[in-house]
């Protein structure tokens, strides 16, 4: 098509969907024997037609002819047709294209040929003069209509109906059929129930390719090939590919623990430096992978262009002739679409087997017992359309498609009722799967009664053990699962604290454990505010999901990361050019200039980012903002040296630089019980060590009103304040505060040995609580920054924590009188 003048279709031959307009336009005309090249003058659009077929022509091998081809070299040898046939029957169909029927009528010119049609309809075309025809009286099946709630509910009730059957011994399963005009909507839900089922369901027209393990490894190859590399498709494919001979099988086992958690890793320039930076100790075998990982990389960043190549060196076997054939099927650009509609062989006998199929085949070999899933109108019949390319005012549509898909479907559907011997049943959905009704087929005009079967009804034959327990609630409520789930609701239901609402028996292991270990600022305000959360995060070990997939935006709590960054390396710098105190202000932007270049990199190796415009916008913020806390000036110390991100209490250091303090020692709240440790975002000492300055960042909004604790949510100033003295010395004067980068504020914690005192009352009495086994809600839990709202009842936040909170307050006691300080 690119290099084929198209005439007035020149200006879509580049536009999605033009190339399979233009095969279902050709393959039409050819079945209906229609002469593009003779009636190319007719109209232009025929001669944008007529070249695009001469060209395919011309391309297409010696041995490969289009029917109306095939047709006349068959009447040039009609005189063999004796000596290679005896006498012809054609069975089991109801029509023939237009471009194969000369070749019939010559044929039975010269050999008997005749038309068994059985119970079905005959073409008009056929007079039963020279062609034999053979009718027999239709089957009188009882005939069932039924309507279900979904398409999958219909799969649910069809293979209840067909176990039935054979449970029953009233059919064997090669005597039940099971069928759609569009089988496709149904082929998922088939291939889940099967496995549940234990049935040998055979799909006549064949399961997906991505249904099997070298499906989806050729769908894992294509989907980097076309969407460019990520962490996420690469750790996909190596999973897929490290058992089959090939590249990945020479990376050790486990080889993917090298790759940075949160690193989208989408370009060959990321991966080329997380390569660069891999030692030979990083990798689980001690020995250095790099070169190989490397080859790999450089393979796949070749694209859809070097398809056929990067499949020959990366799959192996199956996988391989998988790709193979999806690369003959269609263009190397549309792999993935090209995977999806490939099928194979789920190798099930069909002889012997319980099988579904769409109803042309079923009309074509009936069985005793059939059920017909879909009959929903516009889906069956489905809708006659003119053709895209040759419209009606072109071609008549009756010309180019004599043997439209919605006349088909009428007279498959008329078939199967003359041909099933014993019972039909029709079957529709109600809703598609978007909750919208669905109306009757027209089909159903006539027809019994329909029965309404409902989704939640028991079944009278239940298809599996999932759906028998299901159907029998009595004996389902007697395991083990169902009574753990019926007293979670039930307690969930109820206003008082229960176990299922975070209560343990007293003094557990794992609270000791969990408040044995040294906190965090962050830790320290989840005990506070969610507790529930705080067991959950330390005590089980639960994380998050982090997403490798590029955002949009960076979300506030990414551009404070990134801000921090930048202002710890620019202080570094600035300090090792004489002093923050000293500096100008170009030496200063000169600083987070080159601050943000390094961070920027880094980031874009081991973060998710969002798009470039963005992107760019977010690093100029994220500078301005640092200019501005490195400028901020409200208060100098005399010969003050300035430190950003100070470990202590056993934090590791971020960067190797000078520190003022070994971050090692241990730093316990006096009378709470608990160590902690943590970075401070900026500390100043000055005053020949006499006084201190330390400040955390924010990058958010300032608060309307002063705040201390802020309900629990403010530690850090606190924290950090008597880290400091207890590292520095108690004779040391300390200044904390919080500066507000976007509005300039910096707010100083009045009294910070008497904040101290105030926290530690209630992180004594947190912990008290949490030995006596009251790890319950907090006044965080199940809000939109709870990282564990999804284990919580649906709509948390909303009911169940309005229901608990009360009993929950008074199970903490005075740990919950710290929501209410200022």
């Amino acid at each position: 098509m690119p290099e084929t003048e198209l005439g007035e279709l020149d200006a879509l031959r580049a536009l999605p969907g033009m190339v399979g307009a233009a095969v279902d336009t050709l393959h039409k005309a050819w079945r209906a024997g229609v002469d593009l090249q003779a009636r190319a003058a007719e109209h232009p659009r025929l001669a944008s037609i007529a070249a695009l077929e001469k060209a395919i022509l011309n391309a297409m091998p010696a041995a490969m002819l289009r029917p109306t081809d095939l047709v006349e070299a068959a009447l040039q040898r009609l005189d063999h047709a004796e000596t290679l046939f005896g006498p012809i029957e054609i069975v089991g169909i109801t029509e023939l294209s237009p471009c194969w029927r000369p070749l019939l009528h010559a044929l039975a010119e010269r050999i008997q040929v005749r038309w068994i049609a059985g119970p079905r309809s005959v073409p008009d075309w056929l007079d039963g003069q020279r062609i034999e025809i053979v009718r027999t009286e239709p089957q009188a099946p009882t005939i069932a209509t039924v309507s279900a709630a979904t398409a999958f509910h219909e799969a649910i009730e069809a293979l209840r109906w067909a176990r039935e059957l054979m449970a029953s011994e009233e059919a064997e399963p090669s005597d039940i059929a099971i069928a759609s005009v569009a089988p496709a909507e149904y082929d998922d839900h088939f291939l889940t129930l099967r496995a549940d089922a234990n049935i040998d369901l055979h799909f006549v027209h064949g399961v997906k390719i991505t249904a099997c393990r070298e499906g989806q490894s050729a769908a894992a190859l294509a989907d980097i090939l076309l969407r460019g590399l990520s962490q996420t498709r690469m750790r996909r494919l190596s999973a897929l590919l490290s058992a089959y001979p090939g590249p990945f099988q020479a990376l050790p086992e486990g080889w993917t623990r090298i790759l940075p958690a949160d690193a989208p890793l989408a370009s060959a320039e990321s991966w080329a430096r997380l390569i660069g930076r891999t030692t030979a100790t990083d990798w689980p075998d001690a020995v250095d992978h790099g070169a190989t990982l490397r080859d790999i990389v450089a393979l796949l960043v070749q694209g859809a262009q070097a398809a056929e190549a990067i499949g020959e060196a990366l799959l192996h076997g199956r996988a391989l002739a998988i790709w193979r054939k999806a690369l003959l099927t269609g263009p190397a650009a549309s792999l993935d679409l090209t995977l999806e509609t490939l099928r194979q062989d789920d190798g099930l006998d069909a002889c012997v087997s319980l099988v579904w199929m769409p109803a042309s085949s079923l009309a074509a070999s009936p069985r005793r017992f059939v059920r017909l899933l879909g009959l929903n109108s516009s889906r069956w019949p489905r809708g006659i359309s003119e053709d895209r390319l040759l419209s009606d005012h072109i071609i008549p549509t009756a010309e180019l498609d004599p043997l439209p898909v919605g006349a088909a479907d009428r007279r498959d559907f008329a078939t199967i009722l003359a041909t099933t011997e014993r019972q039909v049943v029709l079957s529709r959905a109600r809703r598609d799967t978007d909750g919208r009704l669905l109306g009757r087929s027209t089909l159903l005009q006539g027809e019994p009664m329909e029965t309404y079967l409902r989704r939640n009804a028991v079944p009278n034959h239940a298809f599996s053990e999932t759906d028998r327990l299901m159907g029998r609630p009595q004996e389902f409520r007697g395991l083990p699962q169902a009574l753990s789930a019926s007293a979670s609701w039930r307690d969930w239901m109820r206003s008082e604290i229960t176990p299922h609402d975070g209560l343990v028996r007293a003094d557990h292991p794992v609270m000791h454990a969990i408040l044995g270990r040294t906190q965090s600022a962050s830790s320290l305000r989840q005990l506070l505010r969610n507790p529930l959360g705080f067991v959950w995060q330390y005590g089980l070990h639960w994380r998050a999901p982090e997403s490798g997939n590029e955002p949009l935006v960076l979300d506030a709590l990414a551009i404070g990361d990134l801000v921090h960054l930048t202002l710890d390396r620019a202080l570094n710098t600035l300090e090792l050019a004489g002093g923050l105190t000293t500096a100008t202000s170009e030496q200063i932007s000169a600083a987070v200039d080159l601050a943000a270049v390094d961070v920027a990199r880094d980031w874009e190796m081991k973060r998710a980012i969002p798009p470039s415009v963005i992107w760019v916008r977010t690093l100029d913020n994220a500078r301005e903002l640092s200019r501005c806390a490195l400028a901020f000036g409200d208060e100098v110390l005399p010969g003050a040296r300035s430190y950003s991100e100070v470990p202590f209490g056993g934090e590791q250091a971020k960067a190797d630089v000078t520190l003022p303090w070994d971050p090692t020692v241990s730093v316990e709240i006096p009378g709470a019980g608990f160590r902690i440790k943590g970075s401070i975002d900026r500390l100043d000492i000055g005053g020949g060590g006499r006084r201190a300055l330390v400040r955390d960042y924010k990058t958010g909004r300032k608060p309307k009103d002063s705040i201390v604790l802020d309900g629990g949510k403010e530690l850090q100033r606190c924290l950090y304040a008597f880290a400091v003295k207890a590292m520095l010395g108690n004779d040391v004067e300390i200044s904390a505060s919080l500066l507000y980068l976007r509005d300039g504020l910096d707010l100083r914690l009045a009294d910070p040995e008497a904040t101290l005192i105030e926290v530690a009352t209630y992180l004594r009495e947190a912990r008290a609580n949490l030995l006596s086994g009251g790890g319950v809600i907090g006044i965080d839990t199940g809000g939109p920054y709870d990282d564990f709202a999804f284990a919580l009842p649906a709509n948390a936040n909303a009911a169940y924590c309005k229901r608990k909170i009360g009993a929950a307050t008074a199970r903490l006691g005075a740990t919950a009188q710290v929501w209410a300080a200022q």
